[in-house]
């Protein structure tokens, strides 16, 4: 409970700043463009890797899809978000990054990456945390509210003795004395680190000695110190011909590490990034602000999610919708009761109730009203090929364990959840087939 009070803190933060910066920008002449299609509201949700660019390279489609999404001077027709399970650096950079790749304006506002929902969690931001990934960490954990932040390169030094898989980076000679440092009270990772042993070893210690990685290992610190993790894909679409490593790979090591050396399982106080509920609600929530700056005065009522990972894009966009589903039947039940009416027997929600990794927590957060329902794409130009892969033709049939499970280990496997709404070839046709589907003109 105490989580879902910090994190319900942690929305109305977020949804102040969000409609403090629409308000701003709401200026005459963009408040004047009034949402002429009051049946039909929407937003579109893209990921990156693999649907607009693989690599450095964009993606042939992408740029003529985004000429068709902005009118002559610029603007989005309907609002837009990237979602993005990358985190290696900041907003403003991987804006940057796609405006010149698809040459239209990309704000930052409009970049989600795969920490962005962490700056809900403010629980943890006045603790010392060790952060773990590549780029800017330290300057990411910053921006996103943490004040007390220690690096591996940083917990390397103070103790030099910890770090040595690679006999090059030993000490020579004389062992330099250990600085030490003050406790680590948490642990968040961003992403994949350059030198996976390193990370895993001090990672480790730290979570075995109780953020002291200076002393013995101990069982007793069990449950380990906060562990909260970004990005849980474990493949992603690069140039090479196969799909490459992910975070998620890093974390598949991280725990089985941690299991083979104490008997226990790792345990996760968050897993933020697509798939789970809160990164789609935050997601959500800057469509909601897209929405605002383009002068709409009716709520978005679909989501569009387009990606090219049936178990990340697919999976949380389909999860998310079952969220919303189910919210928006909740939210009914309590209106007959609080109206004096009766619970309908025949309306029980039978959907699965989603595990708390799923739900990232959001359970007991958004107040707000939903839009209706998310509709996933899934786009043949990435992880998912139809030449390599074929989608389950009827997956209440299916052998679960005869399919091979992408997804996190905290996640259950519902071949349902990777069952797109539809399948298209690129991300032009998606975003055409969303156009057709609302009855909008695109050109």
């Amino acid at each position: 409970m105490q989580r879902v009070r910090y994190l319900k803190s942690g929305w109305q933060l977020l949804k102040s700043s969000c409609e403090g910066a629409a308000k701003q920008a709401n200026t005459p002449s963009s408040a004047s463009r009034c949402y002429s299609h009051a049946s039909s509201s929407f937003g579109l949700l893209f990921d990156i890797d693999g649907v607009l660019v693989r690599g450095k390279t964009p993606i042939p489609a992408a740029k003529q899809c985004f000429k068709n999404l902005v009118d002559r001077s610029g603007k989005y027709k309907v609002p837009v978000v990237f979602v993005t399970n990358a985190g290696n650096c900041m907003r403003q950079t991987k804006a940057e990054h796609l405006s010149h790749l698809l040459e239209v304006e990309v704000s930052p506002d409009q970049v989600m990456l795969s920490h962005s929902p962490l700056r809900m969690f403010t629980q943890f931001h006045k603790m010392r945390v060790l952060v773990s990934g590549q780029g800017p960490v330290e300057e990411v954990a910053h921006n996103l509210g943490f004040q007390d932040v220690v690096t591996i390169d940083v917990l390397r030094e103070a103790y030099p003795v910890l770090d040595v898989v690679d006999h090059n980076r030993r000490p020579k000679d004389v062992v330099p004395p250990t600085k030490g440092l003050r406790p680590i009270d948490a642990v968040v990772l961003f992403g994949e680190p350059i030198r996976w042993e390193t990370n895993l070893q001090l990672i480790v210690d730290v979570l075995l000695t109780g953020g002291n990685p200076g002393s013995t290992w101990s069982s007793a610190h069990y449950p380990h110190i906060p562990v909260l993790a970004c990005n849980m894909d474990l493949l992603w679409m690069a140039e090479a011909w196969n799909p490459r490593f992910g975070h998620g790979m890093f974390l598949v090591c991280l725990e089985s590490l941690y299991k083979k050396v104490t008997g226990y399982e790792l345990k996760y106080e968050a897993l933020i990034g697509k798939p789970s509920v809160v990164t789609y609600n935050y997601a959500e929530l800057l469509i909601r602000q897209q929405a605002e700056r383009l002068g709409w005065n009716t709520p978005v009522k679909r989501v569009y999610a387009i990606g090219d990972n049936p178990m990340a894009d697919i999976y949380g966009a389909n999860l998310y919708n079952r969220y919303l589903q189910s919210s928006r039947h909740t939210k009914a039940q309590m209106q007959a009761q609080s109206a004096g009416g009766s619970i309908d027997p025949s309306a029980v929600d039978d959907t699965p109730k989603m595990t708390s990794a799923e739900l990232g927590g959001a359970s007991g957060v958004v107040e707000r009203d939903l839009p209706e329902g998310c509709s996933s794409i899934l786009v043949c130009t990435g992880v998912y090929s139809k030449d390599q892969q074929e989608l389950l033709s009827d997956p209440t049939k299916t052998v679960t364990e005869q399919r091979i499970f992408h997804g996190h280990r905290d996640f259950r496997f519902d071949p349902s959840l990777t069952q797109p709404s539809f399948v298209v070839h690129d991300v032009k046709e998606a975003v055409e087939l969303v156009f057709k589907q609302e009855g909008w003109p695109l050109q």
